[in-house]
């Protein structure tokens, strides 16, 4: 049975592509890495660096998030997110990501979710589950 103690974490890159634009994905009108796709990424860390500490049948699920999004990134770059979860309030997560390009900042990210049964949680919102 998992705690999801303060301290995990994980790394995950991404090379910018045209699909992570935001001009891509309606955000604005320039080819450099929506702000949209960044926050995706961060959750992702998140999601990822508590994944083998939840108990079976629990997940997380995003409820707020503050970023600062420092500097524009063009496609081809690539960027890396370093999330770290730094509290656990009974059911609430808080996580900071830094995502660098080069070493240097691109983004500051506060990410809080929430853990959940995944079967009441399916089941309130009228979402079958796979068998």
């Amino acid at each position: 049975m998992g705690r999801c103690d303060p301290g995990l974490r994980t790394d995950r890159f991404l090379e910018v592509r045209e699909e992570d634009t935001a001009r891509a994905v309606g955000s604005g009108d320039v080819p450099v890495l929506a702000t949209p796709t960044l926050l995706a990424l961060a959750e992702r860390c998140c999601v990822e660096a508590i994944a083998d500490d939840l108990p079976e049948g629990q997940t997380s699920v995003g409820t707020w998030a503050e970023v600062d999004h420092l500097t524009p990134t063009p496609i081809g770059r690539t960027v890396c997110a370093h999330a770290t979860l730094i509290g656990h309030h009974g059911r609430r997560l808080e996580f900071k990501v830094n995502v660098e390009q080069d070493g240097e900042p691109v983004a500051r990210i506060s990410h809080r979710r929430v853990l959940v049964d995944r079967g009441r949680f399916l089941e309130k919102v009228g979402v079958a589950q796979a068998p």
